[in-house]
């Protein structure tokens, strides 16, 4: 899907209007149309990560997996956890980790489930023996148009899935971190420009952007970076599964100022450098990978 010798932004990627389609729960990547570019081939690594264990969740897909991609192609052994019913893109990512020579862990695990969270981190710890990247990343995204569409249990399945699960494995990785591991979040330029279609998952990633800040002050004295990606729209499968409006696709991403959706790869140098130890004195920061719309904290 890449187009390397193209420099221009605009169309480096997939820049035409989408299908109009839709998945039922759990949408898979593999059947999407165009499929994602998660960095499978398009990803070069270069060892920045060697010798390091990563857990990455929602990294069967999307965001998460061009991010378990990267990871494997720098060096580093991956756990990916995602919802069951998404075993076909995790086995995917499976293969992809071990073709780049690394060793994988699938963790298939409902996050509307309390104690799920502190769960992923110790079964990642007591496999691999370490734990050094922490990238929560799993997240639940429906549109509502109608307040009167929006459930109080979306409302909570969605705090659930995003923030509470995040709050469970950072307590649980705590005695786990040594200095120079490395926390990432995955928050949402909806956090700082909501639409109000998104109300629930607009205030989650709210709480995360705050939370990944407070965290940062927390862990500074221990020697543990924490920091945020805030992406725009990115071409992933939570967009089919009810996460936008009805007939919304074939236009998705194409308000940005560069005119289209992002492709997962694109992020995926982010959460590389931030799991580096490139990234030594970044801390308490939120990138944006936004296509040029602005976020503010």
């Amino acid at each position: 899907m890449i187009n390397k010798e193209n420099k221009d932004p605009r169309y480096r990627f997939y820049n035409d209007k989408f299908k109009d389609q839709e998945q039922d729960t759990p949408a898979l990547q593999s059947e999407m149309l165009p499929e994602p570019d998660c960095g499978e081939e398009s990803y070069e690594g270069s060892n920045k990560l060697e010798g390091k264990v990563a857990l990455v969740t929602g990294g069967d897909s999307g965001i998460g997996r061009a991010a378990a991609i990267a990871f494997a192609k720098e060096g580093a052994d991956v756990a990916i956890q995602f919802f069951p019913g998404e075993e076909k893109d995790a086995n995917q990512v499976k293969e992809h980790i071990e073709k780049a020579g690394q060793k994988a862990l699938l963790l298939p695990v409902d996050f509307r489930e309390h104690g799920t969270g502190a769960d992923v981190v110790v079964q990642t710890y007591e496999h691999f023996g370490q734990l050094d990247i922490l990238v929560l990343n799993a997240a639940q995204q429906i549109a509502q148009t109608s307040l009167d569409d929006l459930s109080t249990k979306q409302f909570r399945d969605t705090f659930e899935v995003k923030i509470f699960s995040m709050y469970e494995s950072i307590k649980a990785a705590e005695k786990y971190l040594e200095p120079g591991a490395s926390i990432i979040t995955t928050t949402s330029v909806q956090s700082f420009s909501p639409s109000s279609h998104l109300i629930d998952y607009a205030a989650v990633n709210s709480a995360v952007s705050n939370f990944t800040v407070n965290m940062a002050d927390y862990f500074a004295s221990k020697g543990i970076r924490v920091n945020g990606v805030a992406p725009g729209p990115i071409w992933t499968p939570l967009q089919l599964d009810q996460g936008q409006p009805e007939g919304q696709i074939p236009e998705f991403g194409q308000k940005s100022p560069l005119g289209r959706a992002g492709q997962p790869v694109e992020l995926a140098p982010v959460y590389v450098l931030l799991a580096s130890d490139d990234a030594s004195y970044i801390t308490g920061s939120i990138y944006e990978v936004t296509g040029g719309s602005q976020i503010t904290l």
